[in-house]
C-alpha cells in the first residue's frame, strides 16, 4: 500500500496535518515513492496497529534538524539549581537545562510555544493549546511553572502564584504516566522512577523503543494503576488526551533522525538521556531534573510538525489495539473497582461511548470538556482559554457540544478531589 493511499484510506484527518505539496512529492518522484514503499514494507512486518501511520514521504535534511547544543552554541546542559523548577515532563524539563525554556522553569505562552516548535517539530496548532491551557489551568494566564508553585519574585506581576504542572493532577497531569508515579498512590506526581523506566525498556526489544511498545506498556500501566491505585481516574481529558500524549510524545518527539531513519529511531541511550536515567537496562538511576537532550540529535523533519489532527490518528490507533484508553470512569475508592460512565449520560445524548472510536469525536470531547476544568487563581482567565479552544474545535470541525455533565464523575475520588 503507497503512502498516499494510506492516509487517505486509513485515518483521514491525518491527511490535513501534512503540507499538500509534501504527498504530492510522493507522486512526482517514483524513486522517492519506491523508498517510502520500501520502507513502509519493512515497518508493517510484524508491526502493529500502534504505527500503521507514517510520513508520506521520508524525508530528511541535516541542517534543518540538527539542534546544536555543544560548546558555544548557548544551549550547552546546565544541571538545575535549589530553586529551579522541575517537574514531571522530562521534555520540558530538558528544554529549561539546555536554555530552550527559562532555566528557572517559569515561562511564558510564547516561550513554551517557541521551544516546543523549534525543538522537537510540535506543531503550532498544539503547542499553542497546550501553552495556553497550561498558562490558565495552571499559572497566571500567561506563564506557568513546569514544575510547582513558583518562589515569590518569579514570573510577572502574579509571581509566585498557580499550582504548576506538578500541582495538576487530573488537570493537566495525568494517572498512569510512562516513568512518573500516581499522586494518591505515592503522594507525589513528578519524581522519576527507574522501576517504571526499566519496565519499559524491557517491553522494547532489540535496542529500540518503539511504538508498539509504548503502546504496550502503557497498557500494562493503566492495569496496574486500577490494581495498585484505588483513585486511579482515566478522565474525559486527563485520560483520553493527556495520558496518550505522554506516550507518543516519547516516540515522536524525542527519536532521533538521519538518512537511515528518516520517520526517527529511538534508541535505550538516547531515550535514557532525555528521561535523566543513567547506567544500563537492569541498573538504571534516576536523576532528578537531569533530564538532557542527547548529543548528535536531530529532530523530525520541518515538513512534518506534530499537528493535533496527527496526535489524534495516533490516539486512535493505539485506542483501536486497547479500547479500555477511551473508557471514561476510574476505581471507587478501593483497587480493581473501576467503573465506566456512559458518554451518552455526559453529553446529553449528543454521544455515546462507542462514537469516541470514530473520527475527531474523542478529540472534539476532551477538548470541550477541557474548558471546564477550573483555574488555580480566581481569576477572569477563561476567555483566552476559550479561543484556544474554539481554533481547535473548528480545526477537527467539531460539533458544539450544548454542555458537559460533571456531576457524575463526583462518584470517583480520583477526580473530586481534584475539582475541589
Amino acid at each position: 500500500m503507497k503512502y498516499t493511499s494510506l492516509i487517505l484510506l486509513g485515518v483521514a484527518p491525518l491527511a490535513a496535518a501534512f503540507p499538500a505539496s509534501v504527498i504530492q512529492a510522493v507522486k512526482n518522484d517514483p524513486q522517492l515513492q519506491a523508498r517510502a514503499d520500501e520502507i513502509l514494507e519493512k515497518r508493517q512486518q510484524g508491526a502493529g496497529a500502534a504505527t500503521a501511520l507514517f510520513e508520506p514521504v521520508p524525508l530528511f535534511d541535516a541542517e534543518q534538524q540538527y539542534i546544536n547544543i555543544g560548546p558555544g552554541s548557548g544551549h550547552e546542559y546546565q544541571a538545575p539549581g535549589p530553586n529551579d523548577l522541575r517537574g514531571p515532563c522530562p521534555g520540558l524539563n530538558a528544554f529549561a537545562n539546555h536554555g530552550f525554556l527559562p532555566h528557572n522553569g517559569y515561562a511564558t505562552i510564547t516561550q513554551f510555544i517557541d521551544a516546543t516548535t523549534q525543538v522537537v517539530g510540535m506543531g503550532p496548532d498544539l503547542a499553542g493549546f497546550l501553552a495556553v491551557f497550561g498558562a490558565v489551568i495552571d499559572g497566571d494566564g500567561l506563564s506557568w511553572s513546569i514544575g510547582g508553585t513558583p518562589p515569590a519574585g518569579v514570573g510577572g506581576p502574579l509571581a509566585g502564584q498557580g499550582n504548576g504542572i506538578s500541582g495538576s493532577h487530573n488537570k493537566y497531569e495525568s494517572d498512569a504516566s510512562p516513568c512518573r508515579p500516581d499522586l494518591y498512590e505515592t503522594g507525589n506526581d513528578y519524581e522519576a522512577l527507574a522501576s517504571q523506566f526499566e519496565q519499559l525498556i524491557s517491553m522494547s526489544p532489540n535496542g529500540e523503543v518503539t511504538l508498539e511498545s509504548l503502546t504496550a506498556f502503557r497498557s500494562v500501566r493503566f492495569d496496574t494503576q486500577i490494581a495498585n491505585n484505588p483513585y486511579f481516574f482515566n478522565g474525559p481529558f486527563t485520560g483520553v488526551q493527556v495520558q496518550p500524549a505522554a506516550y507518543t510524545f516519547i516516540y515522536r518527539f524525542m527519536a532521533n533522525h538521519s538518512a537511515d531513519y528518516p520517520y526517527g529511531y529511538l534508541s535505550y541511550s538516547t531515550v535514557a538521556e532525555w528521561f535523566g536515567m543513567t547506567g544500563q537496562p537492569g541498573s538504571y538511576v534516576a536523576n532528578q531534573g537531569q533530564e538532557k537532550i542527547p548529543a548528535n540529535w536531530y529532530k523530525r523533519a520541518n515538513a512534518y510538525p506534530y499537528t493535533i489532527p496527527y496526535f489524534q490518528a495516533d490516539l486512535l490507533a493505539a485506542a483501536a489495539l486497547h479500547p479500555k484508553f477511551l473508557n471514561i470512569g476510574g476505581n471507587l475508592g478501593k483497587t480493581n473497582s473501576f467503573a465506566g460512565i456512559d458518554v451518552t449520560n455526559l453529553t446529553g445524548g449528543a454521544m455515546n461511548s462507542a462514537d469516541l472510536a470514530k473520527g475527531n469525536n474523542a478529540a472534539c470531547f476532551a477538548f470541550q470538556f477541557a474548558a471546564q476544568v477550573k483555574p488555580d487563581l480566581s481569576l477572569n482567565l477563561l476567555t483566552p482559554l476559550t479561543n484556544a479552544l474554539g481554533k481547535v474545535t473548528s480545526q477537527l470541525a467539531c460539533s458544539q457540544l450544548q454542555g458537559i455533565d460533571d456531576s457524575q464523575l463526583m462518584q470517583f475520588p480520583g477526580y473530586k478531589r481534584s475539582a475541589q
